[in-house]
């Protein structure tokens, strides 16, 4: 197949490029060039321009499919989509299960027929926590406005593994390769859901193959894996003397514990439903996952390659954790 990645240098859209280039697909990357800019030289063929006033570029060019993986504005993605109408066959949105709203995650087992998030301006274009996922469903329809039943929105939760700079995994495999007295939350049965990256991207080059279209959630297995099994894996995976202490939700409110950021996979009690994402319309479409074990592995391969004073975007510090360790000891 001959590709076009819109963006293509980071984290899925790396791991998409690198499938792709493995399978023997012809790569082209549409970019600004200002991320790994050297990261596939003389691999693909590199675009550089802008979607923002800049797509000029992909005129005259034809694919068998766009993946568009850094699209967060309907505006821009109405462009890109409107350009490459007659180009492509199929328009590929990575979009997220943010589509969804708040109040839709309060129950397990979210399917893609639920109703997507609404905001009252949909004039407003700067990304906020309130603002991206109903920027991404406008996205969703923009392009589909464009390219009518040749779309293909990929839902996706949580990725995770090799290269994830956002660190919302990585966090765990890391703290407990260093052992001690680890805190974590709620219990060893909270259940959680992610997916690895390759996994992702490996079932994306699948649907672009089949030309399949539709909306898809794709984050993972839901109701099978546990924080507990992820720890655990983790101390496997590592060899590590860690031990864990579960400290109560409660606890970590007084004591201003953010879920998701400051202790990664948790998103405590309010949404219970966000990692129980229905996810079996992907499955049933191809979508197969590794071994837990094995996305720990190589994120902790990968982490080892990161600068020692990486700055890290999740998770607490040790000291904050010993702190907090033992005022839970000494309540």
């Amino acid at each position: 197949m001959n590709i076009l990645v819109i963006g293509g240098t980071r984290f899925l859209g790396r791991a998409i490029v690198d499938a792709a280039l493995a399978a023997g697909h012809e790569v082209t990357l549409f970019n600004r060039g200002q991320s790994n800019p050297d990261l596939y030289s003389g691999q693909v063929d590199l675009l550089i321009g802008d979607r923002d006033g800049g797509l000029e570029v992909l005129n005259g060019r034809s694919f068998d499919a766009v993946i568009d993986t850094c699209g967060y504005v309907p505006r821009l993605v109405r462009d890109s989509a409107t350009v490459l109408a007659d180009a492509v066959k199929q328009y590929v949105f990575i979009s997220s299960i943010s589509v969804y709203p708040f109040e839709a995650m309060r129950e397990p087992g979210l399917a893609e027929d639920t109703a997507v998030g609404t905001m009252e301006d949909e004039t407003v274009e700067e990304v906020t926590g309130e603002t991206y996922g109903p920027l991404k469903a406008l996205c969703e329809q923009a392009a589909e406005a464009a390219m009518p039943g040749r779309v293909l929105n990929v839902r996706a939760g949580l990725i995770v593994g090799p290269h994830d700079q956002s660190d919302r995994f990585t966090y765990w495999p890391h703290r407990v390769a260093q052992g001690d007295e680890v805190l974590v939350p709620d219990s060893p049965d909270y259940l959680t859901q992610f997916i690895d990256v390759r996994d992702l991207a490996l079932w994306i080059l699948h649907m672009v193959a089949q030309q399949k279209t539709g909306n898809y959630n794709v984050t993972g297995q839901a109701g099978t894996i546990t924080l507990g099994d992820v720890l655990e894996t983790c101390k496997d995976v590592s060899g590590s003397d860690a031990t864990f202490t579960w400290v109560d939700e409660p606890f970590l409110t007084e004591h201003a514990v953010s879920a998701w950021m400051d202790l990664p996979l948790w998103v405590g009690s309010e949404l219970p439903g966000f990692n129980l994402v229905n996810c079996d319309k992907a499955f049933a479409d191809g979508l197969v996952v590794r071994p837990l074990a094995e996305t720990i592995r190589d994120t902790l391969t990968w982490q080892a390659t990161r600068p020692a004073n990486h700055e890290w975007r999740a998770g607490i510090s040790r000291e904050r954790e010993a702190e907090l360790l033992q005022k839970w000891h000494n309540r």
